[in-house]
């Protein structure tokens, strides 16, 4: 009944969750996005090697900035981040081509799991049923070795991003495991890079 308090030695009662506006329309924007990455990604000329090492002969720090940037920006949609890495090896040698690789990785993945953990996280909750609800948790609960061992797999870079973002990973663990993840591939990659150029 309304007005009627708890007796001393009743539980308190659970506050009420604060209600999500639209998660299924967040979701659809997320779809539309991820949808015209796919377009960019698949219609967008990439630059070749020699662009890209004009490039950053010219660049001071403003200029390896965007270039970060816009590797991240590329690791949110389809683009290999293989591909990615291998070019920068061959344009910016190893150590600058490493740098690159590792922190836009970073960059990029956690873009990805920004979007899908505000976008389409409510939504895919609601959906979830028991059994997936307790995969969810294990996932949760092994965040940092799910993450690590996704980027070092051969599911593509930003599916594990998105897909990260959707469960119920944490913040940290999932940070923590992208750039454990990020590290080896992009040693091997920039390498191969790298050693291509200085064989030619």
């Amino acid at each position: 009944m309304d007005g009627v308090r708890p007796g001393p030695g009743s539980p308190p009662p659970e506050p009420e969750s604060p209600a999500t506006p639209r998660p299924w329309l967040r979701l659809a924007v997320l779809a539309v996005l991820l949808a015209a990455a796919t377009v960019a990604a698949l219609t967008i000329e990439r630059p070749g090697v020699p662009v890209v090492r004009g490039w950053l002969d010219d660049a001071g720090p403003l200029g390896w900035t965007a270039v970060v940037l816009a590797v991240s920006g590329a690791l949110m949609t389809p683009v290999p981040r293989t591909a990615t890495s291998v070019l920068l090896g061959a344009a910016a040698g190893f150590p600058a081509g490493l740098g690159v690789a590792v922190l836009a990785g970073w960059i990029g993945g956690m873009g990805g799991f920004a979007l899908g953990r505000h976008l389409g996280r409510d939504a895919v909750a609601r959906l979830t049923g028991p059994r997936l609800a307790r995969a969810d948790r294990l996932f949760r609960d092994r965040g940092l070795l799910a993450v690590a061992l996704a980027r070092v797999s051969p599911v593509p870079f930003w599916v594990v991003s998105y897909a990260a973002g959707l469960s119920s990973i944490r913040w940290l663990p999932a940070t923590l495991g992208t750039v454990v993840g990020v590290v080896p591939g992009a040693v091997l990659h920039v390498g191969i890079g790298a050693s291509v150029v200085s064989w030619l």
